[in-house]
């Protein structure tokens, strides 16, 4: 682990060399990138750091245990018993810190909110959602820009997509794909019944387009017109985009945009993480008894949570976690829920050995 640390660590004395290189400041992409990277290798450098300084206290208070002076034996005593816990305490950090992080995690993302079964209800609590997103997304300090609403006949959404943009947002948001479900007593409800309803959301990682090794012989690229009244944007000229990858037959396209170039740009970013969802499922039913991640495929047929209103209750069902503060949570209150997916990934992966 020793090895591991130290190797970080001249990694990041390196690129922050590079941020005063004139050429690389020059240039706000590659500065922004290195940045990014030392400022994502910041805290286990810090740690590390405050790890030898212990380390280097601990030494010398046990050659104090040879001192004659009895004052200065009993102090090195004490001190030994703070500083070994603690040493003990900062491996644990450590070993958090060096597992293996999404690639991903950094990456601003494009999220999609579709109301599910349970028509005008459904609607709305894909409006709920929204509204419990962006109020969560305020509170990170990120920013978002809606590119396509699509309102319900009775209020909410029946389709909505947006890109949000900020620190660290697909590392917490990663966990929100899947069917989202709903119990409560509409508002058309005259006999009181509790009805369950559906909204699906899906999260991908907003790719930079030099990032995206397609190449273009692979391609089929369809343009044709949006179809469908409402929203805040109906195509009259042949704005959306369609993808097909020829080598795996993976399509994906786009009419969330207001233009052509906006739409392909979005369609290549789907059509791109498909692609590594593919080989990422592929390289993993290689492995013996495949073993499924924390957060499930993101597949919009995965329930993952339950809202239900009577009881205030919320349920993520992948970690059996139950909060019954649902009316916080719809406020945008979700870092408990995103904290404990986090947690128990991390464990998962401890125990599955991918840390140093």
């Amino acid at each position: 682990m020793i090895e591991k640390l130290e190797s970080i660590k001249n990694r990041y004395e390196n690129l922050r060399e590079q941020l005063y290189d004139p050429e690389i400041a020059a240039d706000p992409k590659k500065f922004n990138k290195i940045n990014k990277e030392s400022k994502g290798l910041e805290p286990i450098v810090a740690l590390f750091d405050q790890y030898l300084e212990a380390q280097g206290n601990l030494k010398t208070a046990e050659e104090m245990l040879s001192d004659p002076d009895p004052d200065m034996k009993e102090m090195a005593k004490m001190e030994i018993g703070e500083l070994r816990p603690r040493l003990e305490e900062m491996e644990e950090e450590m070993k958090i810190l060096l597992i293996p992080k999404d690639p991903e995690d950094t990456k601003d993302v494009i999220m999609e909110i579709r109301s599910g079964t349970g028509g005008d209800e459904a609607s709305i609590f894909a409006g709920d959602l929204f509204r419990m997103y962006s109020k969560y997304f305020e509170k990170q300090g990120w920013k978002t820009e809606l590119l396509t609403t699509t309102e319900g006949t009775s209020g909410g959404y029946s389709k909505l997509t947006m890109e949000v943009y900020g620190t660290d947002v697909f590392a917490k948001l990663k966990f929100e794909s899947g069917a989202h479900r709903v119990q409560r007593v509409p508002k058309t409800e005259t006999q009181g019944r509790v009805h369950t309803s559906a909204a699906t959301v899906a999260v991908m990682p907003k790719f930079e387009i030099e990032e995206i090794e397609i190449s273009k012989a692979d391609l089929k690229v369809d343009t044709f017109r949006s179809s469908g009244a409402g929203g805040q944007h109906v195509n009259k000229t042949e704005s959306g985009v369609r993808f097909t990858h020829l080598p795996t037959g993976i399509v994906a396209e786009s009419t969330d945009g207001r233009s052509q170039i906006k739409n392909r740009e979005i369609a290549m970013q789907r059509l791109y993480v498909k692609i590594n969802e593919a080989e990422r499922k592929s390289k993993m039913s290689k492995i013996s008894a495949e073993r499924k991640s924390l957060v499930g495929s993101g597949d919009r047929s995965d329930k993952i949570r339950t809202y239900n209103y009577p009881q205030n209750r919320v349920t993520d069902h992948r970690i059996n976690l139950t909060l019954y503060s649902l009316d916080k949570i719809m406020e945008g209150a979700i870092d408990e829920v995103i904290q404990g997916l986090q947690v128990y990934e991390n464990a998962e992966k401890l125990k599955a050995g991918e840390s140093v």
